[in-house]
């Protein structure tokens, strides 16, 4: 019975998991939008750094970005367009239109369209740990 339960939950996740989705460190999952615009989505974990390290991840290792290009948020938080969750972020390698350019080498407490960070600063935040209770 166990195994039945244990193979019908694997399946369950696998069939929910788009198939241009990415695993990325720290429980964060990707998935393409476009060519150059994609979702972070978490799954357990939901700090800040997360969400752009996981960012930085999926531009490097999916989309062949350079350690120079820069990540930039295009909505913050809201429903993913991917898997229906309640907290994604997406980001773009391409700066959106219509919203001031803000870079910082500081990680905010939240997403604002426009917000911007190099990949290799976003990669740095990979190693920060959250606070804990």
């Amino acid at each position: 019975m166990n195994k039945l339960v244990t193979f019908a939950t694997l399946t369950a996740l696998m069939l929910s998991t788009p198939a241009s989705a990415a695993f990325a460190r720290f429980g964060y999952q990707t998935v393409e939008l476009t060519n150059s615009d994609f979702e972070v989505i978490p799954r357990g974990r939901t700090d800040v750094d997360g969400y752009w390290c996981a960012a930085a991840d999926f531009a490097r290792r999916d989309l062949d970005a350079e350690w120079q290009q820069r990540i930039y948020v295009t909505r913050g938080y809201g429903p993913s367009e991917a898997t229906g969750r309640k907290s994604a972020v997406q980001f773009s390698l391409t700066a959106p239109e219509g919203f001031p350019q803000r870079t910082s080498k500081i990680v905010v407490g939240d997403f604002r369209p426009g917000y911007s960070m190099s990949l290799q600063g976003a990669n740095g935040r990979c190693g920060v740990k959250p606070f804990s209770d």
